[in-house]
């Protein structure tokens, strides 16, 4: 929507084509990222680099008070898993207690473990309410899709609606099913597969056969 503070007829016909007429707009390099989701500050332009930024005084949550839980697992892995929050019964990791057991167990049945999957979260520390917070999601969002950009893994499991909807901008009942392509400024590409949270699966084990489902369609054509 264009909006100027003089008159402008605009059903008159010698206006000129406003499409053609923008100019187009150069994004920030990735290893540049700036703007107001991000804070203002320029976020680094390595995936090392970026882990440590991420848990140190500059990240979003660095004012809450509690420890913040990096990202595991190799930078430069094939499979990168991303996740809400650290779990309630274990804020000093990501997906500890009865939920890690259970995510470690879907890793086993796919003959892979946290030592060769880069698992990595939304948000860096449980936030009180134990969601994240809604002014925040934007800026966590971009946060988290540079992060994706940075490891270009070719697969990345977005597990649960905040994952989902942070990533593929759907709930995760509306994006599982199929491989979404993620396209990264470097010329790479990652193929994302949405799927349920350990969370819910233990909330509704009925879950565990659409998420076995998910699982395969993970590791399809993958070595």
């Amino acid at each position: 929507m264009l909006v100027g503070d003089e008159p402008f007829d605009w059903l008159s016909p010698e206006q000129p084509d406003l499409v053609s007429s923008l100019s187009p707009v150069a994004l920030p390099p990735a290893a540049a990222t700036a703007g107001p989701a991000s804070g203002g500050v320029a976020m680094p332009g390595t995936i090392a680099e970026l882990l440590e930024w991420r848990t140190g005084s500059a990240a979003p949550e660095a004012g809450w008070g509690v420890p913040l839980v990096p990202a595991t697992g190799p930078m430069d892995a094939d499979i990168m898993i991303l996740i809400d929050c650290p779990e309630r019964d274990s804020a000093d990791s990501l997906l500890g207690g009865a939920a890690g057991r259970l995510f470690d167990r879907m890793l086993a049945a796919i003959g892979r473990s946290r030592d060769d999957v880069h698992l990595a979260s939304l948000c860096a520390a449980r936030p009180a309410a134990g969601r994240l917070p809604r002014e925040m999601e934007s800026q966590l969002a971009e946060i988290a899709r540079h992060h994706v950009a940075l490891a270009a893994p070719k697969r990345l499991l977005v597990m649960g609606d905040a994952a989902s909807r942070a990533i593929l901008s759907a709930n995760v009942m509306q994006a599982r099913g199929r491989l979404h392509a993620l396209n990264h400024k470097k010329d790479s590409q990652s193929e994302v597969v949405a799927s349920f949270h350990p969370r819910m699966l233990l909330e509704r084990p009925v879950l565990k056969a659409e998420a076995w489902k998910d699982l395969q369609m993970l590791m399809g054509g993958l070595k």
